[in-house]
């Protein structure tokens, strides 16, 4: 089976439980700084996964973002199976013409979102899941998407586009890559020592249901990926 290439922009937001669960082989690449960025064709790889990370998805001064959105425009005309989380859906969003809007509201920590549209990856979450928010990005819809979730904050949580899905929320997470992100300055130097407390106690409470509907949506993307692997 041909891999599944996974896009990661910073050494602690990795795949975390979605490579275990796509059953399939995993080539993880970072090239947000390479000046020369190459990545394999799609005739290389059975699906695309974005992860997030801290830069605007806009700031062409990172020539890997340049070349990640040529390769998710292109995925997604040739109708190759694509997850975006966080900036990764960002960065799948203006791949598709959407707009990035910078600091449009701040959500970080586990809320609500509700889901509005019906999606067979997306819609095992259950209708209005809580979930690990960390942005202050938002995009606008792209045009022809699908929008499947929203939050009052940001309007489009998660949408779908052909053989692609975006989600702005973490579904990746599972309770020691929390742990990394608490720990770690570039993630909660803007926040308080009761922010994080507060976010590790919810971590507590929520991920132990929140982790298995994610595996289960991961699933649901991992089944699109074998069928063309």
């Amino acid at each position: 089976m041909r891999p599944v290439l996974v896009l990661t922009h910073a050494p602690h937001e990795g795949p975390g439980l979605i490579a275990p669960v796509l059953d399939a082989p995993v080539r993880v690449r970072t090239v947000v700084s390479s000046q020369d960025p190459v990545l394999p064709g799609l005739d290389e790889i059975s699906g695309v996964v974005v992860m997030g990370g801290a830069m605007d998805a806009d700031d062409d001064r990172y020539p890997g973002l340049v070349a990640e959105k040529r390769l998710l425009a292109e995925a997604v005309a040739a109708d190759v199976p694509v997850l975006g989380v966080c900036l990764g859906m960002q960065l799948l969003a203006l791949a598709l013409g959407s707009e990035l809007q910078r600091r449009h509201g701040t959500e970080i920590g586990f809320a609500p979102v509700d889901v509005v549209g019906d999606d067979p990856v997306l819609g095992v979450l259950g209708d209005r899941p809580t979930v690990l928010h960390w942005h202050d990005d938002a995009v606008t819809l792209p045009g022809g998407a699908t929008l499947l979730a929203s939050t009052a904050t940001t309007p489009v949580q998660a949408f779908r586009a052909g053989s692609a899905l975006g989600v702005q929320f973490h579904p990746e997470l599972e309770p020691r890559m929390l742990d990394l992100w608490l720990a770690t300055p570039e993630m909660v130097d803007d926040l308080s020592d009761d922010d994080v407390e507060a976010i590790r106690a919810d971590g507590a409470k929520y991920l132990p249901d929140l982790a298995p509907a994610a595996r289960a949506m991961v699933s649901g993307f991992a089944e699109q990926v074998r069928a063309r692997g």
